[in-house]
């Protein structure tokens, strides 16, 4: 397998699909340790949990649309490859790491993936979208870990986080709540765009839509009102959030170019976290599964030179971009939240929340969805009742000041 410098996931022959099925004991085998995992293997797994169920997703819905029955059979044979990847990924999440425990993981995900690709993003208009979310799943992160710190038995935030990522407040979930029609972005244009742009953009869609799936199918695990409410809460945002980054995508990309940059974008992912991964037994799993979506991706080619009657090589990313890394991003971080904690949506736009006209419609909305309880304000007022402060970890004083006394609930 060639290195990363010289990787180009369309030169490699990869796992054959007629090898790639596995038994049941092989996509059950291998659960991590929560008190001894690298806080980045696990979010490169949940990472790629999402990206596995994206990709069976993706074609479900591409077969749903798609009348040539042989077209439908090749779907079926990588998708069906694709569901027992995501169950041996799924899978490596221990039964003892509680829903909540995982959900630190999960805003991990959020906060420093999402942090990587503003970083690694060429493209002025994305690097705002990606920075503006955000702040945002920071908030998130804050918000559960105060709830975490209130249960009896589990870990701490903090090392869950393995400190390489602050936990302080963002921009309050209270004041992200925007209209609909505030969560619609300007797509870009796949013909102009780096190849580091659309695997950014393709790798927020899936983490982000995965986030979504998971808190909508989590909150009725608890008995507390406000642990509900603050999963249904944060769970509205991720909506708002999927409805965000997807419409950064090109909109005229075909259900078939789609089909084989879904290959390629999950063999630059596996390629990547192989060559960063720390366990040795996660590895040997990233392995094995860069070398089936390289399969996969040979199959999709030849699927388009088929039913597209043309060469992909007319579409695909004419370079490998440089491999996405989990790594902390504190400083970063800390920047932008001093500098664009204020803002909100204005249509395609990104302004200052005190810039909205009092008959804005987020207003009106903000006055719909927050009247009574706010289980994302109560949470933190709960943890200070009980504990006298909220609960953070941080390296430095909060970068914005009203924001430092750790007896106040944080609010816009």
């Amino acid at each position: 397998m060639a290195k990363s410098s010289s990787f180009n996931p369309l030169q490699e022959k990869g796992m054959p699909l007629d090898k790639q099925t596995r038994n049941w004991r092989d996509l059950t085998a291998f659960q991590y340790k929560k008190q001894e995992v690298h806080p980045y293997t696990r979010t490169r797994i949940i990472t790629m949990n999402g990206i596995e169920v994206d990709a069976a997703i993706f074609k479900h819905m591409m077969a749903r649309m798609t009348p040539d029955p042989d077209l439908k059979k090749a779907l079926a044979v990588t998708r069906r490859i694709e569901q027992q990847q995501q169950k041996a990924v799924s899978g490596a999440i221990p039964g003892n790491e509680s829903t909540l425990e995982t959900t630190i993981g999960y805003e991990q995900v959020a906060v420093d993936l999402t942090a990587w690709c503003a970083r690694n993003e060429p493209d002025s208009y994305m690097r705002q979208a990606y920075e503006f979310a955000l702040l945002e799943d920071f908030d998130h992160l804050y918000r559960y870990a105060n709830m975490l710190d209130m249960q009896a038995g589990t870990m701490k935030a903090e090392s869950i986080v393995g400190k390489l990522t602050e936990i302080m407040p963002g921009r309050p979930t209270v004041a992200e709540h925007r209209h609909p029609l505030d969560s619609i972005r300007k797509p870009m244009d796949m013909k102009k765009a780096a190849p580091i742009t659309m695997m950014n953009v393709m790798t927020l869609v899936a983490a982000e839509q995965q986030t979504m799936n998971f808190y909508m199918n989590v909150a009725n695990q608890y008995e507390d009102p406000i642990l509900r409410g603050l999963y249904t809460e944060i769970g509205m945002i991720e909506e708002q959030h999927v409805s965000h980054y997807e419409s950064l995508l090109d909109p005229t990309c075909t259900w078939l170019m789609c089909m084989v940059m879904h290959e390629f974008h999950e063999s630059w992912l596996y390629h990547a976290f192989m060559e960063q991964e720390v366990d040795p037994r996660v590895k040997k799993l990233w392995e094995m599964h860069l070398d089936m979506e390289l399969g996969h991706l040979q199959a999709a080619v030849e699927l388009y030179k088929k039913f597209g009657k043309d060469d992909p090589a007319a579409f695909m990313p004419k370079e490998t971009p440089a491999p996405l890394t989990f790594e902390s991003n504190i400083e970063y971080i800390r920047k932008v939240i001093e500098e664009q904690v204020q803002l909100t949506a204005d249509g395609t736009e990104f302004v200052p929340v005190d810039s909205l006209a009092g008959d804005h419609r987020y207003h009106a909305y903000q006055a719909q969805v927050n009247a009574g309880m706010v289980p994302s304000q109560e949470v933190v007022k709960k943890h200070i009742s009980q504990k006298g402060e909220d609960y953070r970890f941080v390296t430095a004083p909060h970068p914005v000041k009203r924001f430092q006394d750790r007896k106040a609930v944080p609010e816009q």
